[in-house]
């Protein structure tokens, strides 16, 4: 416990009496400072006793002196008695009760230099305590770390050594572990704060008042991975900042090797998928992975341009429902094999994709499926409505074309333009809008006048005039046959 005044006045050997803010005896005592001087406050920095004999003090500068103290926030003022003044000066008693400052007399025999040395002791003899304990804590800490249950016993102990409530949130505030429980109650009330930290980026941590809580939150690592969010009712202490800080440190590196994990299994999935999409039987590995796909049949998601894919991923991962799904990423899109249901509904509720969506599939026609859900994708917009193959028209009359005869027929339609991603990309974003110029070049990120340069560019190429149904089918049938599997 720190050392307080209080404690000063209790110990027999110094004989302190207490002449003024006997109701503020309470507060900790940072040091014991001894001066002379009519102004010490500037060689001061708030929670000290200050000694004096008050050589300096003139009886109508009483009232300024101690007003001098008030604002400096020392935590009393001790007067020595039998050398400047016989006794406590009534101006200074009378000034130091009106200010609520603690007056102690000190008596002539007892030394300003055994109250400093009774303060030091007790002030290191607290500091090593703290560290005891901030050094037990980190032990524990680190045990929970290292137990089975890892980061949701860390949680749990360090709400227990702290008696505090403990949340763990991930990188978009959701909650990862509470202790107790009811903690989960307070997340939708520090949400504004959570989202404040988050803006600032990096390293960041703050502090607030919930009613009669003291709230004390962190980022975990430079890149925001987590929050650490702890609160109780009454304010944290240096040594249980310490504790926060360590667990903190601990959490960060747990989240890390999460998120590492994470990224590898990640990795393995779309590995996985790549030789799935070639006909490799990969089940029993699967298995291991504990990343088995859904019961068939299935269907493909495809959740194009909503980001980097990995981080579109990642942040599925962390809201996977309990249904089976296949997560990977193929081509810098996020993919999903999923069941129809809840777990569809789920994938699809994307406001900030572009998703199609084939029709039920198995594993020998993932490769059929995974070209029908891009083929949708490319016909959604971003935050519109999901687009299932199956409501695209005419999409069964590529399966009455041969495939030979069918690319022979594209290659030569798109020759001149075949070279040109650019306007290829165009035209056929262009063409899956019917036509509309603004969403289209909403889809391609690009002005409306720009895209209609580019398709008054591809009819110059093609020699064709794009504004003819009979052309804009055919030119919609050889992009999709050239975004054929196999092709």
């Amino acid at each position: 416990m720190p050392l307080t005044l209080r404690d000063l006045v209790a110990d027999p050997e110094l004989g302190l009496v207490a002449h003024a803010g006997a109701e503020s005896l309470d507060q900790p005592v940072t040091w014991v400072h001894t001066s002379e001087l009519a102004d010490p406050t500037p060689f001061l920095e708030g929670g000290e006793l200050l000694l004096t004999t008050g050589m300096s003090l003139r009886p109508d500068g009483a009232g300024r002196f101690v007003e001098r103290l008030v604002d400096a926030g020392v935590a009393g003022l001790g007067f020595g008695v039998g050398l400047s003044h016989r006794a406590v000066p009534d101006e200074l008693r009378s000034a130091a009760e009106g200010a609520g400052l603690p007056l102690l007399e000190v008596p002539r025999p007892t030394p300003f230099i055994a109250i400093s040395k009774a303060a030091s002791r007790a002030i290191a003899a607290d500091e090593y305590a703290g560290l005891r304990r901030t050094s037990r804590a980190q032990h524990e800490l680190a045990q929970a770390a290292g137990s089975s249950s890892g980061v949701a016993a860390l949680v749990r102990k360090l709400a227990g050594l702290l008696d505090a409530w403990v949340l763990l949130l991930d990188a978009g505030g959701r909650p990862l572990h509470g202790a107790p429980a009811a903690a989960l109650n307070r997340l939708d009330r520090i949400s504004s704060e959570v989202d404040r930290l988050r803006a600032k980026r990096g390293l960041a941590a703050t502090g607030f008042s919930l009613d009669d809580q003291e709230v004390s939150m962190q980022a975990l690592g430079g890149r925001a991975r987590g929050f650490l969010v702890v609160g109780r009712g009454g304010p944290f202490a240096t040594t249980d900042h310490h504790v926060i800080n360590s667990a903190a440190s601990l959490l960060t590196l747990a989240l890390e090797q999460v998120e590492a994990l994470a990224a590898t299994r990640r990795r393995l999935r779309t590995g996985f998928l790549e030789l799935m999409l070639r006909g490799e039987a990969v089940q029993d590995a699967l298995s291991d992975l504990h990343a088995e796909l859904p019961p068939e049949p299935f269907r493909v998601v495809v959740l194009a341009e909503a980001g980097e894919a990995d981080d579109v991923l990642s942040r599925l991962e962390a809201d996977k429902p309990s249904e089976p799904v296949y997560l990977a990423e193929h081509d810098g899109c996020a993919v999903g094999v999923v069941a129809g249901g809840p777990a569809l509904d789920w994938l699809t509720a994307r406001p900030d994709a572009a998703i199609g969506i084939s029709e039920p599939c198995g594993v020998d026609s993932l490769a059929e499926g995974l070209r029908q859900a891009r083929q949708a994708a490319r016909a959604a917009g971003r935050g519109d409505t999901p687009v299932r193959f199956g409501e695209l028209a005419g999409h069964g009359l590529l399966d009455l074309v041969p495939d030979a005869d069918a690319r022979a027929f594209a290659e030569a339609l798109l020759a001149p333009v075949r070279d040109n991603d650019v306007l290829l990309r165009s035209l056929q974003t262009w063409l899956a809008h019917h036509g509309q110029w603004d969403p289209a070049a909403g889809r391609l990120g690009v002005h409306r006048h720009t895209l209609r340069n580019r398709v008054r560019k591809a009819e110059e190429l093609l020699g064709r005039r794009l504004d003819q149904p009979g052309v804009r089918a055919e030119l919609w049938l050889a992009l999709q046959i050239l975004d054929r599997p196999g092709q």
